[in-house]
C-alpha cells in the first residue's frame, strides 16, 4: 500500500497540537503536585500507630491502587455529579468539569503509587534513628518531620519519577471524556485531514519530549539530594 506523506499538515494544524500540549501540561502538573501532597500523606498515615487510621488509609490505597484508571475517570465524569442537586451539575458542566474530573481521576490514581514509595522509603530508615530522636525530646510529628521523611524522601525519588512520567503519559487517558489535550487534538487532526499517521507521529514525539525533560529534571533532583546527603554525613 503506498501512502504519499504530507508534513505540511502538521503546521496547517498547529494550533491544534500547541493547544492540546498546553492543556496537557496543565493537567499533568496539576495532578503531579496534588498526587505528590496526597501520596506522601497517604504513605505517612499507613504506618500510623492508630490501627482505624492506618485501615482507612489501606483501604484508600488498595481499592484505587487495583481498579483500572479509566474506570476511574469515568467514575469521576460520569457519576460523581449525579450525586448532586441538578443546579450543582449545571455549575460543574459550565466550568469545565471535563479538565476538574481528570485532574481529579489522575491524582487518587497515582498518589496511591506514590503512598506505596513513601511507606517503603520510610520503612528502609533504621528504626534506631526514629528511637534517638524520640528519646532526645522530639515528638511524633518532628521525628517524622524532621528526621525520618528527609531520608526517605531521597530513597523515593526514583520511583516517584517513574510515577510522574506514567502519569504524564497517563493523561492522554483524558481524551475518553472529552478532555482537549494532546491525544485528543492529535485525533481531532487525523478526522479532519485523514492524515493520522502524521497527527499520531507528532503526538509520540511531544509525548517523548516531555517525558525526557522530566527524567532530566527528577535526575537533576535526584543528583542534588544526593549530594546534599553527602554534605550532611561529613
Amino acid at each position: 500500500m503506498n501512502y504519499n506523506f504530507n508534513w505540511m499538515v502538521l503546521w496547517d494544524y498547529r494550533e491544534l497540537l500547541i493547544q492540546g500540549l498546553i492543556i496537557t501540561l496543565k493537567l499533568s502538573i496539576t495532578s503531579i503536585i496534588l498526587s505528590t501532597v496526597i501520596g506522601i500523606i497517604l504513605g505517612i498515615l499507613r504506618l500510623a500507630k492508630n490501627l482505624a487510621v492506618r485501615l482507612v488509609a489501606s483501604a484508600y490505597v488498595e481499592f484505587f491502587l487495583n481498579t483500572p484508571l479509566i474506570i476511574q475517570l469515568f467514575f469521576w465524569y460520569f457519576a460523581l455529579p449525579m450525586i448532586f442537586p441538578e443546579p450543582v451539575q449545571m455549575w460543574l458542566w459550565e466550568h469545565n468539569y471535563e479538565f476538574i474530573s481528570a485532574v481529579i481521576g489522575l491524582t487518587i490514581y497515582t498518589s496511591t503509587f506514590i503512598a506505596e514509595a513513601v511507606r517503603a522509603g520510610i520503612q528502609s530508615i533504621d528504626k534506631g534513628q526514629q528511637e534517638a530522636a524520640l528519646a532526645s525530646g522530639l515528638s511524633d510529628f518532628q521525628t517524622m518531620w524532621y528526621v525520618i521523611l528527609p531520608q526517605a524522601i531521597r530513597v523515593v525519588i526514583p520511583p516517584i519519577c517513574n510515577q510522574f512520567l506514567n502519569l504524564t503519559k497517563n493523561s492522554s487517558l483524558a481524551m475518553t471524556i472529552a478532555v482537549p489535550e494532546l491525544t485528543h487534538q492529535a485525533q481531532a487532526i487525523e478526522a479532519l485531514t485523514f492524515r493520522g499517521f502524521e497527527a499520531f507521529t507528532a503526538a509520540t514525539l511531544i509525548y517523548i519530549a516531555l517525558t525526557i525533560t522530566i527524567s532530566l529534571l527528577m535526575s537533576r533532583i535526584e543528583r542534588w539530594s544526593a549530594k546534599g546527603q553527602q554534605i550532611v554525613t561529613a
